[in-house]
């Protein structure tokens, strides 16, 4: 059973928050200012926050050199992974996926079906690691990134949160880089 242990300390990590819209504003990006609000008041810094419109090459640029700061350890997207055809996200940040999160995709619908029920299989959400950065593809909806933060990236992104999370591994994210391989 997951639990925290509490003589862990708290160790604050730097999030960066993308938006992908063609009609959002810093003004009115609920789904972003959701994402900021958790993401401050579990203790982690807000590395930075952009909006992009929803074109690949914007996005997987603004990803892709967000995974080479130093001072970034997870970016969050929220947006454009629907079906239409400005919805790209997936197919702009899944070829820098070194190693793909199936299970933050499968978790993700599960909360997600136990909320809006088979309407979950509308989004594409998924994760992955690139550049010993992780990467999390949520729905554009508010109420979708409460759901992957309050049930999932929460405790994961926090290092007392037992029995494993994804804190601990991070220095060792790019040991395959490191040893030569892919």
């Amino acid at each position: 059973m997951s639990r925290h242990d509490e003589t862990r300390p708290f160790i604050p990590l730097g999030i960066a928050v993308l938006t992908v819209s063609d009609t959002r504003t810093l003004a009115d990006d609920k789904s972003g200012d959701t994402l900021v609000a958790r993401i401050l008041d579990a203790g982690h810094r807000l590395a930075d926050r952009a909006i992009v419109p929803d074109d690949k090459a914007a996005i997987h640029d603004r990803v892709r050199d967000w995974t080479l700061r130093e001072d970034i350890d997870a970016v969050i997207t929220t947006g454009g992974t629907g079906f239409t055809g400005r919805d790209v996200t997936p197919e702009a940040l899944e070829p820098l996926f070194e190693k793909v999160m199936d299970g933050f995709s499968a978790v993700f619908h599960r909360l997600s079906y136990d909320k809006i029920g088979t309407s979950t299989v509308q989004s594409r959400a998924t994760g992955g690691i690139a550049n010993a950065t992780y990467i999390f593809v949520l729905p554009g909806s508010p109420g979708a990134c409460k759901d992957a933060w309050d049930g999932i990236l929460r405790d994961q992104l926090d290092y007392r949160h037992m029995p494993c999370n994804f804190v601990e591994i991070m220095p060792r994210l790019d040991e395959h880089l490191r040893r030569g391989g892919s």
